[in-house]
């Protein structure tokens, strides 16, 4: 047993590829993949693994499973019990019924859908339904097989199906002018539409705060909005200075 866990303590997990999305900090990130559609990213490989070789045969998967570290939360440490966004933020259950980010190893899984495949000059899949920050580590990557990934009579626990986006989303006067400069304007109102009508706030906070004024760093940039009575107003959406 003792030369067993003496293997174990030396596997070293090698990042084969850095995530590049529209998620500068945790703050706004869906949830789950696959709740914001509008949410593209790549998968960018890194030497040695971006060899094309690699890549052959992924073209006819419709979807990949990615396996990342929430390098973010390392220094944190993990928790054995945490508190689900599902259940309000105020009920606790072991880290094993979650997918909070911390756990003992800190590893995370989701599934997106593959829009392409990109063998060179620079390898790397392009991928939406994404809800990883921009350059988390990558570990691995599999093929989403239905017929074994897809289970007909699983049942979800406390997360039984998907949540229904909460708010309305309106963008004002100002915003809109910003979008109307932008050559990607349709596609950022779609990314920013859809991850805030999912309402990041911490469940505590739900319901109207016209005074309180909310912000995240999306897309290159800074995107601020307030809820109230009628639902959720983006303000503007500014250029992001850079770090």
């Amino acid at each position: 047993m003792s030369s067993i866990m003496d293997a174990i303590q030396e596997i070293k997990l090698e990042p084969v590829a850095v995530m590049r999305s529209p998620f500068e900090e945790k703050f706004a990130v869906p949830r789950q993949s696959g709740l914001v559609l509008e949410a593209t990213g790549e998968v960018v490989f890194l030497p040695p693994f971006d060899d094309p070789a690699m890549l052959q045969g992924l073209q006819g998967f419709s979807h990949v499973w990615l396996t990342f570290l929430f390098d973010r939360c390392v220094d944190q440490g993990w928790r054995a019990k945490v508190r689900p966004p599902r259940l309000g933020g105020n009920r606790e259950v072991g880290v094993w019924a979650s997918r909070s980010p911390f756990r003992p190893n800190f590893l995370g899984l989701s599934a997106v859908r593959l829009l392409d495949v990109v063998s060179g000059p620079s390898p790397r899949l392009r991928v939406s339904g994404v809800d990883l920050l921009d350059g988390t580590p990558i570990l691995d990557i599999k093929p989403y097989l239905p017929y074994a990934d897809a289970i007909a009579d699983a049942a979800g626990g406390f997360a039984p199906e998907a949540p229904v986006p909460p708010l309305q989303v309106a963008f004002s006067a100002r915003a809109e002018a910003t979008l109307a400069q932008l050559v990607d304007g349709a596609s950022l109102r779609a990314l920013i539409s859809g991850v805030l009508a999912l309402d990041p706030r911490p469940a505590y906070r739900r319901g109207a705060e016209p005074e309180r004024i909310y912000g995240a760093r999306l897309a290159g940039r800074n995107v601020r909005w307030v809820v109230n009575e009628a639902g959720l107003q983006v303000l503007d959406l500014d250029l992001a200075e850079a770090d």
